[in-house]
């Protein structure tokens, strides 16, 4: 990215978010646009004065659902919506065909891994390090589950050799993208399966999610979560006995909890006005330049983690006033759109 460009977006982010110095924990949870908060706080005046509006609420929903289908190049309806990444794992969890095999990745976060040890024996689950998951797929793997950018570390997955893998063997590709999406470029198209939860790099409120399923397999899911939301005409799938389901994606809807949703489409909307190229080369910058000054390697992921096994650089970071997160004895320190090279002197400063 040139120095204009850096600048450019450096001067974007500070109008569209409200500065917080020191803020490096984008990894647990996103800071709220200005455009989120404002939304948020009419909203609750609306509902305050008997003046808010379901059809509306789903409104921002289905406006949300079209700018992450957008964000992540596909169209929208291939998306579901939801609440957590653990009920979109939990369908496809349950939807896993009795005596099949799931490989997962050791370390990942629980959300990509308990939905699947909690149909065992019903189907085995196989657990395997991060660096092995291509070539432990064989051809008695039903689906591989893992994460794009693992939750403790930011490490990414070998895309490519796992796709291989798994197109190799007819196996089901299904990614969690909660680490990525909102600060790295993903075709959620290249997999099929693919859930999100938006309340880290994305700054939607806690409590909206996304799934992504190929059409061509979506066959092969049951919506267990089925309920009024998830009909072809929502308001005409309020009451039974008669159930007509979506034909696409939105089959497998979580009836959706409003106020998130206006938070979300606020969000979304500030998103959809950032270049995530821009965004990834901004992120990686910053956390390069720190790693440089710690005297590490240069990476290309946005999360720095530091050993801390005795919690000395925490209880530094703390006392210097930098947010971050404590991850599998490690301090984990994650650069956003919103960060600045000061946040990069503090910590320095503060581990120096």
């Amino acid at each position: 990215m040139s120095t204009v460009t850096e600048r450019g977006l450096s001067t974007l982010a500070a109008q569209l978010w409200a500065p917080v110095p020191g803020y490096l924990n984008a990894a647990t949870l996103g800071l709220p646009p200005r455009r989120v908060v404002a939304a948020m706080q009419e909203a609750l005046l609306h509902w305050q004065t008997g003046e808010a509006c379901p059809v509306e609420y789903g409104e921002l929903a289905e406006q949300a659902r079209r700018q992450y289908a957008d964000l992540v190049a596909v169209p929208p309806g291939l998306v579901s919506i939801g609440s957590q990444a653990s009920v979109h794992a939990g369908t496809v969890a349950t939807s896993v065909p009795n005596g099949a095999e799931v490989l997962c990745v050791t370390g990942d976060f629980t959300s990509m891994v308990f939905p699947f040890l909690v149909q065992q024996p019903r189907i085995s689950v196989r657990q395997v390090r991060l660096t092995e998951l291509a070539d432990a797929i064989t051809p008695t793997t039903y689906l591989v589950a893992f994460s794009l950018a693992q939750s403790s570390t930011g490490e990414l997955v070998d895309v490519a050799a796992v796709r291989e893998a798994a197109a190799q063997h007819n196996v089901l590709t299904f990614c969690d993208v909660t680490q990525a999406v909102g600060w790295l470029p993903v075709d959620a198209g290249t997999f099929d399966l693919t859930v999100c939860s938006a309340y880290k790099w994305l700054c939607q409120p806690r409590g909206t999610s996304y799934l992504t399923v190929r059409p061509e397999v979506a066959a092969r899911l049951t919506p267990n979560n089925a309920g009024w939301y998830a009909g072809e005409s929502v308001w005409d799938s309020v009451y039974g006995p008669d159930m007509h389901l979506a034909a696409d994606a939105r089959r497998f809807d979580v009836s959706p909890a409003w106020l998130c949703w206006v938070g979300a489409a606020a969000a979304a909307e500030v998103f959809a006005e950032l270049d995530i190229t821009q965004v990834r080369d901004h992120d990686l910058r910053l956390a390069n330049a720190l790693r440089e000054r710690l005297g590490e390697e240069h990476c290309e992921r946005p999360v720095v983690t530091l050993d801390d096994p005795d919690g000395a650089s925490a209880a530094r970071l703390q006392r210097a006033g930098v947010t971050f997160a404590n991850r599998a004895g490690r301090v984990r320190l994650a650069f956003h759109v919103w960060n600045t090279d000061a946040d990069v002197d503090l910590v320095a400063r503060a581990l120096s």
